[in-house]
């Protein structure tokens, strides 16, 4: 069984799907779910789903976060986590670490492209699709490996709500499916 953990900042709707796919599942199971973020709704989620939660000082507690990675998770899943990964995490768990990332990258990721601001820019910018895009997390902001992306048509300056509530479909529906199927290659490759 893969033990998975997953790294939040927010309300955790993405962790929860996770956990609730993964609980069903004889692969893998989500085992823990950490946040940077005492208030995050993730924390509650987590509490009503059975699953530890850990919440912790992002600067502070760097190393202490990594060994308890690494004593209950064989790989990590990025939820709406809104922090740069460590180099010492990233190092400890090379292609083992996934993001999912609102919108087609290589276009806008990086730096504060996140949430409503992505959703903006891809309005702003005229866009006729969106989508999500599924990838190895390295030491830069959206840069890692693209492991899958799936795409939504939209209008050129459609409302950025509107947009966000189609990439958002997007997350619920094809995230958990493509960490299993992503999973079963990395059993295959060992």
């Amino acid at each position: 069984m893969i033990r998975i953990a997953i790294l939040a900042s927010g309300s955790g709707s993405n962790a929860q799907k996770l956990v609730e796919y993964f609980a069903q599942n004889d692969l893998a199971r989500v085992e823990l779910i950490l946040t940077n973020n005492p208030h995050a709704g993730v924390i509650q989620r987590a509490e009503n789903l059975g699953v530890k939660c850990v919440s912790f000082d992002s600067k502070a507690q760097n190393e202490e976060i990594l060994t308890i990675l690494q004593n209950e998770a064989d790989v990590v899943l990025l939820a709406g986590y809104l922090k740069m990964i460590p180099a010492s995490w990233v190092h400890s768990f090379n292609g083992k670490m996934l993001n999912i990332h609102p919108a087609l990258l290589p276009k806008f990721g990086g730096k504060g492209m996140y949430g409503a601001n992505v959703h903006k820019a891809v309005s702003e910018a005229g866009e006729v699709e969106s989508g999500i895009t599924i990838h190895l997390v390295n030491e830069h902001y959206d840069e890692g490996a693209i492991v899958a992306q799936y795409i939504v048509d939209i209008e050129p300056f459609e409302d950025p709500e509107s947009i966000e509530a189609k990439v958002r479909e997007l997350e619920i529906d094809y995230y958990a499916p493509t960490v299993e199927a992503w999973l079963e290659q990395l059993i295959t490759s060992n």
